[in-house]
């Protein structure tokens, strides 16, 4: 009977055999161009790294932010970013 250890993100049983396999290919080195191509992450908003913003909503600010992205079917940051680029252009 083999023992898992847990799972990998993807689902798969993590074993002895899997950590042993995992151990051998570290110890070989790793293609340091192949893992900056692999990268993983949110990708890019911009043409430089995004930066996080908190604001406070009231309750009915809020629900209709949720409605109106609901109803757009993007997410509540998109519909943020989309009425910022609008009060942008409007200025």
């Amino acid at each position: 009977m083999t023992t898992t250890r847990g799972t990998k993100a993807d689902g798969t049983p993590i074993t002895a055999e899997l950590i042993e396999a995992m151990a051998d290919e570290a110890e070989r080195g790793y293609d340091v161009d192949e893992l900056r191509r692999r990268r993983g992450g949110r990708p890019a908003l911009g043409s430089s790294p995004s930066t996080v913003v908190s604001v406070r909503l009231d309750p009915e600010l809020k629900r209709d932010l949720l409605l109106r992205s609901s109803a757009q079917g993007v997410s509540v940051s998109e519909a943020l970013r989309e009425a910022l680029r609008q009060y942008g252009y409007a200025s």
